[in-house]
């Protein structure tokens, strides 16, 4: 233990003071100044650094506070700027320069062959002789059975009802265990143009069968996003049985215009003007929103509109000829997907058997 001692004595008289260079000197005293700056300015100064992020707040309700303060602000900005770029339009009156179209991913879009030109002859032969020409040719009326698969939970029920008062001359029945091989010709006995299957899992509808009877298509869609009408806030009364207006937009490549009339087929074509209500069904990155509204006239150039619901999202998976066969039936489109949803998928083809 001396020894040990001893040479670590040794060790630390060997030590050389290291020397201070100029520079070093100037560097300390200019630190020192600067803090002296600090200690003379004024105490009720902040001090923060000059790159603050509200993301550096350690504190999670601080940060939540200090976020929802800066969003107010520019929300405060962008009105002010909105409301001067008014006024220079008022003043300039019709020498004001057009109004800048925003750019979104629709009208951006480039034209491709997928897009279809309504007034090409080929597309208009096919819709002469495809299997929605009876409806559009004003030869038959829609008609809709709307049904869940077996035992379906208050949520999904619900959901139902509602799209019942949404569709007209739509009826809710209870499946009952059967299959729908079965369901098709009774549908197509009783003089039923749709039969609407809604899935569910874990009591939530995850899934839509629409099956144009009785030479099809059949189109099977993923459902999200479902919000009921207690669910939304500033929401308008229950709709009326008026027939609404029908609203598709960008449905626009060949499948789309298949979809597009697939949804129209659902609603009588002479719509109640009366109601003031309107079906929109929106096609944008392949996503399908559907909203449910009416709307008031408030003077020659205002309207004012309220969402009655309900509202969901729609993802086509795949596109069948004829009625629902899901053994053998030709698919004229299938979407592209991992093996852990194609397994997904079976199991919901299952439920609906």
């Amino acid at each position: 233990e001396f020894m040990h001692l001893k040479f670590y004595s040794k060790k630390k008289k060997n030590k050389k003071p290291k020397k201070k260079s100029p520079e070093g000197n100037a560097e300390s005293s200019g630190v020192e100044k600067e803090e002296e700056k600090m200690e003379k300015s004024e105490p009720g100064a902040a001090a923060f650094p000059p790159t603050f992020s509200v993301s550096e707040i350690k504190n999670k309700q601080r940060r939540h506070l200090m976020f929802m303060k800066f969003k107010q602000e520019k929300r405060k900005q962008k009105m002010q700027l909105k409301k001067k770029k008014k006024k220079e339009r008022e003043a300039l009156g019709d020498k004001a320069p057009p109004k800048e179209v925003p750019k979104t991913i629709e009208n951006q879009r480039v034209f491709d062959e997928t897009m279809v030109d309504p007034e090409d002859e080929e597309v208009a032969f096919d819709e002469a002789t495809d299997e929605f020409s009876a409806y559009f040719n004003g030869l038959t009326n829609p008609k809709v059975l709307i049904t869940t698969s077996d035992r379906p939970r208050g949520r999904t029920v619900r959901f139902c009802e509602q799209l019942a008062t949404v569709i007209p001359n739509a009826h809710v029945y209870y499946r009952r265990g059967l299959a729908l091989k079965r369901v098709i010709p009774q549908c197509v006995a009783r003089n039923f143009t749709y039969l609407m299957v809604i899935n569910e899992d874990r009591k939530m509808p995850n899934g839509m069968v629409l099956c144009h009877l009785p030479d099809g298509p059949t189109a099977h869609f993923k459902i999200s996003s479902v919000r009921l009408r207690k669910e939304m806030k500033r929401r308008g009364k229950d709709p009326t049985e008026h027939s609404p207006e029908v609203i598709l937009n960008n449905f626009s490549t060949r499948l789309g215009h298949s979809i597009g009339r697939l949804f129209a087929a659902l609603f009588p074509q002479d719509p109640q003007f009366v109601g003031r209500q309107v079906a929109t069904f929106h096609n944008q990155r392949d996503f399908i929103f559907f909203r449910f509204h009416r709307y008031i006239f408030k003077n020659e150039k205002k309207v004012g509109i309220q969402e009655l619901g309900p509202r969901f999202t729609l993802k086509l998976r795949s596109l069948q000829k004829g009625t629902f066969d899901s053994k053998f039936g030709e698919y004229e489109w299938v979407l592209k997907v991992s093996n852990f949803s194609l397994r997904r998928q079976k199991s919901c083809d299952k439920e609906t058997n």
